[in-house]
């Protein structure tokens, strides 16, 4: 038979404590294995201003779950696949690729915590799973992460909803830093208010010393500009010009506008930047103009690639007189223009197509190169004495990318950016400009067309607030 001890009051006293013989602390109970029941309409644990600890190894049941009680294992970042237990947070790194978080088997009040460790969720997303049949915000299926600096908290409800989220932080919380940038072969380097910037006429790399983050820099914006195409030439009496390097240019998504936009440019999709170490770049080669004139060369920074102009009547970053097609491979927005149709017609330029010859009769009229692309990238005095066109309506801004001036009987002209002009000889497409090379217009002697312009590559970044 049970028995029954029934009191109102249990107080420590110091010196005659028969519960516990220690002033400090009251222990009731008397260790593993047992069990006290405490019964009462009412209970209260502790007092005012004090603290109610769960025991080291402890868990408790009855009491739901809440944000407050998730634990995070800031033991081991997660770069894997695995599978969460209940009452977890995890950070998880997708610097090396997109992984899968499992979800547990859900019971209600379960607490299950994501957040993005390397700010990189946006580029490599994590799959949230959840376990067999059950379901995520009411939908059988698994859900996405996919947002930079994101951070998430689902609390299973029941088998109607399944695991909500009661808790969605995109805010990505950082104290600013900046990327550190080192150069190799660059021809010129300096600041331009908070962004430095490095031109590169030949080819190099650059070396991130140090990675920065959202809320200071971790991109790094650029013009690349591809080789130009080589004019027709040699004996034919209607040759047509080369077709401009491909360009490709981005701006920072930030308001307000650093520099001034174009139609060709992204706007906040610079290189992202996850990790140290070098970047290289390849300044692509204008194509030669002869009988059997050549493309120019791709020039590429990291994983951008601006493709070479397409020599007479072939296809490029922009195309080559004489039907050429112009942002060949394709990319968005487009990096060229077409040719213009048939013989003695002008290459095409980064921002317009080039012209189709004039009538077949006296005044004989070549094709005109289409005009390149404006770059407000830069705006100092280097950038505009050494590289590019100034544009007479726009004084910051400087052109590339010009197609090439179709050769026969009155020259057409090249496109503004460095496009080569025809001629009893076709002119040369301008150097570090991704100018087409200008059509040989007069079959005898044979002569060549002109060769196209070299490409070039700038980048920016900011460095400082």
């Amino acid at each position: 038979m049970a028995s029954t001890i029934k009191v109102d009051n249990i107080q420590n006293q110091p010196g005659n404590n028969l519960i516990n013989r220690c002033s400090a602390t009251t222990t009731i109970g008397s260790g593993a294995g047992n069990t006290i029941n405490v019964d009462g309409a009412t209970i209260t644990i502790g007092r005012c201003g004090g603290t109610v600890s769960l025991a080291s190894g402890a868990t408790q049941s009855g009491f739901g779950a809440s944000y407050s009680a998730v634990v995070w294992d800031t033991s081991s970042i997660k770069t894997a696949t695995f599978t969460a237990a209940a009452g977890s947070g995890y950070f998880c790194n997708t610097s090396g690729g997109a992984f899968t978080v499992n979800l547990p088997a859900g019971t209600a009040g379960n607490v299950i915590a994501i957040s993005d460790y390397s700010h990189n969720f946006n580029n490599n997303n994590i799959t949230v799973t959840p376990n067999g049949s059950e379901k995520i915000g009411g939908t059988a299926g698994n859900a996405t992460l996919s947002t930079q600096g994101q951070s998430v908290t689902f609390v299973y409800v029941d088998s109607t909803q399944g695991w909500l989220n009661i808790q969605d932080s995109t805010s990505d919380v950082q104290s600013p830093a900046y990327m550190t940038v080192a150069y190799t072969g660059a021809a010129a380097c300096g600041t331009d208010g908070d962004y430095k910037y490095a031109i590169f006429t030949g080819s190099g790399s650059i070396n991130v010393t140090a990675v920065g983050n959202a809320s200071g820099s971790d991109r790094i914006d650029y013009l690349v500009v591809g080789g130009g195409g080589g004019g027709g030439g040699y004996n034919n009496w209607e040759t047509s010009g080369g077709g401009a390097g491909g360009y490709r240019e981005t701006q920072p998504s930030c308001t307000p506008a650093v520099w001034a936009s174009n139609p060709l440019m992204n706007t906040g999709n610079g290189v992202p930047v996850t990790s140290t170490g070098p970047i290289t770049i390849t300044i692509g080669a204008g194509g030669t103009g002869s009988g059997t004139s050549a493309p120019g060369a791709a020039s590429v920074f990291g994983p951008i690639s601006s493709a070479g102009g397409g020599a007479d009547s072939a296809n490029g970053g922009s195309g080559g007189g004489g039907c050429g097609s112009g942002n060949t491979p394709p990319v968005a927005p487009p990096q060229g223009s077409d040719g213009g149709p048939g013989g003695s017609s002008g290459g095409g330029g980064a921002g317009a197509v080039g012209t189709i010859k004039g009538p077949s009769s006296p005044p004989y009229q070549a094709g005109d190169g289409g005009d390149g692309m404006y770059s407000y990238i830069l705006s100092g005095t280097p950038h505009a004495s050494t590289y590019g066109q100034t544009n007479p309506t726009a004084p910051t801004s400087r052109y590339y990318a010009g197609g090439g001036g179709g050769g026969w009987g009155t020259q057409g002209t090249g496109g503004k950016g460095g496009g080569g002009c025809g001629g009893t000889t076709g002119v040369n497409g301008q150097a570090n400009m991704g100018g087409g090379g200008g059509g040989h217009g007069n079959a005898s002697p044979p002569r060549n067309g002109g060769s196209g312009g070299s490409g070039i590559v700038i980048i920016k970044y900011k460095f400082q607030n």
